[in-house]
């Protein structure tokens, strides 16, 4: 398994108009490869090859004055995109899949990513790292290299590869590394079902009888900030407008998701590293975003919230540490009663006379058949599990739900990702039966 980490550049003049360069001749020498891929596709009825572009394209100058490892890349990078498609393509065909996948698309006028294998880029004096350019580079401009900083953290032996990544004006080394996967033996009867929203980005309930809540109104106030900001300097302007400000702004806001991802993924993965739960069961619908139907304000923050990224990043570091993760459809299990054992219907599937046994009194708050009250979205996250397990042939049928307890459903821990403190989940228990 390969990991990465990027670091943020902070280049010279000079230096920087070297990496500008390259991004943008990465970027023409991309789209030249796309259009003879798409023209092999639409004239030939086929998919190019790996080495195809290589071979075709060495003579084009926009290949030439790149290093000829950047450039493989680049075109690689083309025809990965190409397989994507035709795997795609096939699933649809087969009607497993529930969109019309498209072929690839030119790319905009501007930068692409330029990528050196770990062979091409050498350790020079101080620390540094020595980036060659194309023969046809040194010919026009009389430069050959250029340099950029080692960070101390990492091993130079380990790189596999370094990636120079343009974005919104900013520059980043990205260092891909192999990471050695040490096996741990955690209990996969052990379960951890996970029900994602808005304010409560992650609601986490598990069957050894934990709880606790990934604190979404902050990410939910950033991207507001966000889109209002957007919106005043884009009034009045033509379709497409961009400028500096916009994308520092832009900047902004995505390294503060990217930090909120990183940081609610890993507080999931210690949770189930320190109770010992080997398997992870994420509620998630194909295709909600796009399908979402809530009203244009809450759609607006439902999907611009990256959820789907740090599903991927919770499935990636399960895969670390040996944790199974599982992604479970979960239509009803919010409003189906986790206490009165309500059986949770299948999306298009609901008989006509299905009915809860409990009712949602009001924002957060669930009201079971007994005149329980515990939380919404807790009881939403235990129903996850339980829909997973009661199915047909499921690999989870051994999973005892016993351990489910009334603390956890009632009064699960808040975590806010950019404080230190915590604290319980606020529930009106002013109804509360003393039968509980």
């Amino acid at each position: 398994m390969y990991g990465s980490q990027q670091v943020l550049l902070n280049p010279d003049k000079d230096t920087k108009s070297v990496l500008e360069y390259i991004c943008i001749e990465a970027n023409k020498l991309y789209n030249i490869g796309l259009y003879y891929a798409r023209q092999i596709y639409f004239k030939e009825h086929r998919y190019i090859t790996k080495f195809e572009l290589d071979k075709e394209i060495k003579t084009n100058l926009h290949y030439r004055a790149l290093r000829s490892c950047v450039a493989q890349q680049t075109l690689r990078s083309v025809y990965e995109g190409m397989s994507s498609y035709k795997t795609l393509k096939s699933k649809a065909n087969k009607g497993d899949l529930h969109f019309k996948p498209k072929l690839p698309n030119y790319r905009k006028k501007g930068l692409y990513q330029a990528v050196y294998p770990a062979r091409w880029v050498k350790l020079a004096k101080n620390n540094q790292l020595k980036f060659t350019l194309g023969k046809q580079t040194k010919v026009w401009f009389g430069i050959d290299h250029f340099y950029l900083q080692m960070p101390s953290n990492l091993n130079y032996k380990d790189i596999k590869e370094y990636r120079i990544i343009p974005r919104n004006g900013c520059f980043y080394l990205e260092f891909v590394y192999e990471q050695k996967i040490e096996p741990i033996s955690l209990c996969q009867d052990n379960v951890l079902g996970i029900d994602h929203g808005i304010n409560n980005w992650l609601t986490c309930v598990s069957n050894v009888g934990t709880s606790f809540i990934v604190d979404g109104k902050q990410v939910k106030s950033m991207n507001n900030w966000y889109n209002k900001k957007v919106a005043i300097l884009k009034e009045n302007r033509t379709q497409g407008f961009w400028s500096k400000r916009l994308m520092r702004i832009t900047e902004k806001r995505n390294r503060q998701m990217r930090d909120a991802v990183n940081k609610s993924a890993r507080i999931v993965i210690n949770h189930c590293l320190q109770n010992n739960i080997g398997t992870i069961v994420f509620g998630w619908n194909q295709g909600q975003k796009q399908e979402a139907n809530m009203g244009k304000k809450t759609n607006q923050k439902f999907v611009v919230i990256p959820t789907a990224r740090l599903k991927d990043r919770i499935k990636d570091l399960s895969e670390l540490y040996s944790i199974q993760f599982i992604e479970q459809e979960e239509s009803y299990t919010s409003k189906a009663s986790f206490l009165d054992l309500d059986f949770i219907p299948t999306h298009g599937e609901k008989p006509e006379i299905w009915k809860s046994s409990g009712k949602r009194v009001k924002r957060g708050l669930f009201r079971t058949a007994n005149n329980l009250y515990i939380n919404a979205d807790c009881n939403g996250s235990a129903n996850i599990i339980r829909k997973k397990v009661t199915a047909k042939s499921s690999i989870l049928s051994n999973v005892n739900l016993d351990g489910v307890s009334m603390g956890a459903l009632i009064h699960p821990q808040r975590i806010r990702l950019w404080s230190a403190k915590t604290k319980r989940s606020n529930v009106d228990l002013s109804h509360w039966s003393a039968d509980a």
